[in-house]
């Protein structure tokens, strides 16, 4: 009885570490997806699919850009470098797309900022730099030859599966082609633009939260059941740089084997400082988001066996460069924080100005939400249908993946949501013994 008594006692301790945690991230996190949204909104993607034809200084900072004003979810990420690659763009500038929008984006600032301090914020975007510099540099020495030219090949053939004409799926219907070319500053003045933005907050909010939920709750118990010791065996320490060598090391397969990724490493990262680890670990470790195991799986079936493992070699040693290098430049300008936190979050509520701002941008997501509710009656939704399988919104003309049932297109985020809808629909038995295809999410 005492032992179960302490193992309870042990889970509400650790639950409620992960409820203060998500409470003091609660308004950041509003307002980061609340303004990736209307970036995704009122951003033109047509730009996307041009002028990355190569990895030159100009095609990776307009790669660069464009990743920064994306969603920051490692999946969508993953599959919206492949459409760019199947498009013709250039492998490397594809991937410079991929890092810049899990790394450079705003909402993981925020989050960073109020859970783990400015110096993490900072670190992160200059750590990002650093990072995409190596990949279109170093990288690409990698990243090149045969085994890219049969990835072109092998995403071209399965991009020619859908069923759709070249045409419909780059193109779409006339109405949402027309929509899609208005410049952003007609947009911005347009109620359709703002419905289009709540929706794009809306989705991507839908499509992380299982990344959230465990993210934080996975912090919440490291943070409480995981001692000190435990940490201090995993993450070496006191021999100088080369401490710091292997923590870099061991902060991206963490990372691999946590299954957590997009903005739901940040907790993780946030227990994982508390616990000893170095600080360019914390940053490579956040870098890591890009390999974890599910995503590993991902450019399997994207580009191959062979060109995956490249890629995971390539990038574990790209994101363990630039957390060294990040933690380097800090340290030499004397910004590492020299005291480690004893707790991450409050223990309880108080009436400061975190709960004020959580109130406000409560209110705030409430109208985001009504928006979201009434994008029809605002005219928003030209052009975009949401993924029925994760929820995120999806622009029409330049979706990854599409499949036709019963004579009805339905657009998809990924390859993955895409194979997971028709494995639902193959597996959902009909009344009369044959199989039917799900309806819920279509429009």
């Amino acid at each position: 009885m005492l032992a179960a008594a302490t193992v309870l006692v042990d889970i509400g301790r650790s639950v409620r570490e992960a409820f203060f945690m998500f409470w003091v991230t609660l308004w950041p996190l509003i307002l980061g997806f609340g303004i990736s949204g209307a970036v995704q909104a009122f951003v033109s993607r047509d730009a996307m699919q041009k002028k990355l034809g190569d990895h030159r200084p100009a095609a990776v900072a307009r790669a660069s850009g464009y990743g920064m004003v994306s969603s920051s979810c490692s999946y969508a990420a993953s599959a919206m470098a492949k459409s760019l690659f199947a498009k013709g763009a250039d492998y490397v500038s594809a991937m410079v797309f991929m890092f810049a929008s899990t790394n450079l984006v705003l909402e993981l600032g925020v989050v960073l900022i109020v859970l783990m301090g400015w110096q993490f914020a900072v670190s992160e975007f200059v750590g990002g730099i650093i990072m995409i510099v190596l990949l279109a540099t170093l990288g690409a020495l990698w990243l090149r030859g045969r085994r890219v030219v049969e990835a072109r090949e092998r995403v071209s053939a399965a991009g020619t599966g859908t069923g759709a004409s070249d045409d419909e799926h780059q193109h779409g219907p006339a109405d949402d082609a027309e929509l899609q070319r208005e410049s952003w500053s007609v947009r911005l003045r347009s109620k359709a633009g703002w419905a289009d933005s709540a929706t794009y907050t809306m989705s991507d909010l839908t499509m992380l939260r299982r990344e959230l939920v465990v993210g934080y709750v996975v912090a919440g118990f490291l943070a409480v059941l995981v001692p000190t010791s435990v940490w201090q065996a995993v993450f070496v320490s006191g021999h100088g740089f080369w401490t710091s060598v292997e923590n870099v090391i061991v902060g991206p397969f963490i990372a691999i084997i946590s299954f957590v990724c997009s903005i739901g490493n940040v907790p993780l990262a946030a227990a994982l400082w508390k616990g000893g680890i170095s600080f360019g670990g914390v940053i490579s470790f956040i870098f890591a988001d890009l390999i974890t195991f599910p995503l590993l799986m991902i450019y399997r079936r994207y580009y191959g066996t062979r060109l995956m493992l490249r890629m995971l070699a390539v990038f574990w040693a790209l994101m363990s460069t630039a957390g060294l290098v990040t933690e380097g430049i800090f340290r030499a300008a004397g910004l590492v924080p020299t005291i480690r936190p004893t707790t991450i979050a409050p223990p309880h509520f108080s009436w400061d100005y975190t709960t004020y701002l959580n109130f406000v941008f409560l209110a705030l997501f409430g109208l985001l939400y009504w928006t979201y509710r009434h994008r029809e009656t605002l005219g928003g939704g030209l052009g975009y249908v949401r993924d029925p399988v994760c929820g995120m919104q999806v622009e029409t003309a330049h979706a990854p993946a599409s499949l036709v049932h019963a004579g009805q297109r339905i657009y998809f985020c990924s390859d993955h949501c895409a194979e997971t809808y028709d494995a639902r629909r193959r597996d959902t038995p009909h009344p009369s013994g044959t199989a039917t295809p799900h309806q819920s999410g279509e429009r």
